[in-house]
């Protein structure tokens, strides 16, 4: 094996550690402190109110083992913030704790596949190395905008391609912010009027999925300059 390709495989192995022992590291933590088993709202703003001080940092936490491991829904989290800090801290903590998971899950990839990805598909209008960075920005934007999408997934797609990492953090950010404030405040609102905050969550939601796909029938059948 070649000096490169032995530091290559050593820096993946050492990813794959760090890894590893950050997302058990938190687990371990999060399960000390008494977490629920259940992830409600209702019952992770419980316990995040009964940790004072610390109920900011641990959301941020479980919100970055929600979106690193996947398969954690984070839509409960993030209602879960609304009610245990107000709509909008709990939109900027909710927000915070996705935008680093988002992070780490695109270092991941990148650090561990993307140079396999950009050699096998380097003819690949996404994965080549000059891939154009604002279709790039867009395309994360819409699917962070779009809650069909898997959050995880989108973040480990996206290191995979050559976008950068400054582009792919704002896109996440500004993309996952109104379905985060829906959410949080679907939270905070949700033991007053179920059923109004229930359908009014729907119908921006809804509003949400659609505009995207509007504006670009829009573009598309306008006059060309």
């Amino acid at each position: 094996m070649k000096p490169l390709q032995r530091q290559t495989l050593l820096i993946r192995l050492l990813a794959i550690a760090g890894l590893t022992v950050l997302m058990a590291g938190i687990w371990v933590v999060l399960q000390a402190l008494g977490a629920p088993a259940s992830i409600s709202p209702s019952g992770l703003s419980s316990w995040l109110q009964g940790e004072g001080h610390w109920g900011p940092l641990l959301l941020v936490l479980l919100m970055v083992l929600a979106v690193v491991v996947g398969p954690i829904p984070t839509l409960p989290v993030s209602a879960a913030s609304g009610l245990a800090f107000g709509m909008l801290q709990g939109t900027l903590i909710a927000v915070t704790g996705a935008a680093l998971g988002a992070m780490v899950a695109f270092w991941s990839s990148r650090i561990l596949a993307r140079d396999y990805f950009r050699r096998k598909l380097s003819n690949h209008p996404v994965f080549a190395s000059d891939a154009p960075q604002r279709s790039l920005f867009w395309g994360i934007l819409f699917t962070r905008l779009v809650p069909l999408f898997s959050f995880a997934l989108i973040s480990y797609a996206a290191g995979l391609t050559s976008v950068t990492a400054l582009r792919f953090l704002l896109a996440s950010v500004i993309g996952m912010m109104p379905m985060t404030f829906v959410f949080a405040g679907l939270g905070h609102t949700l033991e007053v009027h179920p059923v109004w905050t229930v359908l009014a969550a729907g119908v921006l939601l809804l509003a949400m999925a659609l505009t995207p796909l509007l504006w670009r029938r829009r573009s598309h059948s306008g006059p060309s300059r």
